[in-house]
């Protein structure tokens, strides 16, 4: 793992405004799950952090609040390809879960792969050791239900 993805969300160089974005949402959705706060508290917290103006600020906000507001059906999509219940979920696999989801449900124009790749590289970046493998598999999972044609197109 190189050293800026050890410090991604902390100004590191190299990492595209696009996933900077999705760092700064599963940071958002990491205080929403765990803290339970206000979105638009989260928003305006994360804002104030330093990088942030090196995000794709549009892509932030669809993330973080569609994945906020369409919690509950994000988590039935992804529910039955998971070995716990939800609320075993580490927040951090949790949150990139949301964001994977959320992505792959609403933004048809990012290949699955691609949605995939994100997450698991979020969750090398900010998930326990072998958390990046469990996201792979929920998401690839996912992708046959979300995407068929795309998925079978591309032999998944």
């Amino acid at each position: 793992m190189t050293g800026d993805a050890r410090n991604a969300g902390r100004g590191g160089a190299g990492r595209s405004a696009r996933r900077r974005a999705r760092e700064f949402a599963l940071q958002g959705l990491y205080q929403w799950l765990v803290g339970g706060h206000d979105a638009a508290a989260i928003e305006a917290h994360l804002m104030e952090t330093e990088g942030f103006d090196k995000a794709d600020l549009a892509h932030f906000r669809e993330v973080l609040n569609g994945a906020i507001d369409g919690a509950a059906e994000l988590r039935a999509d992804f529910a039955g390809f998971i070995d716990r219940r939800i609320e075993q979920l580490s927040p951090v696999e949790h949150a990139i879960l949301l964001i994977g989801s959320y992505e792959m449900k609403n933004r048809a124009e990012i290949p699955y792969r691609v949605v995939i790749n994100e997450a698991v590289e979020l969750a090398k970046s900010f998930g326990g050791t072998e958390g990046f493998k469990y996201v792979n598999g929920v998401l690839d999972k996912l992708a046959g239900k979300l995407r068929p044609a795309e998925a079978a197109r591309a032999g998944a």
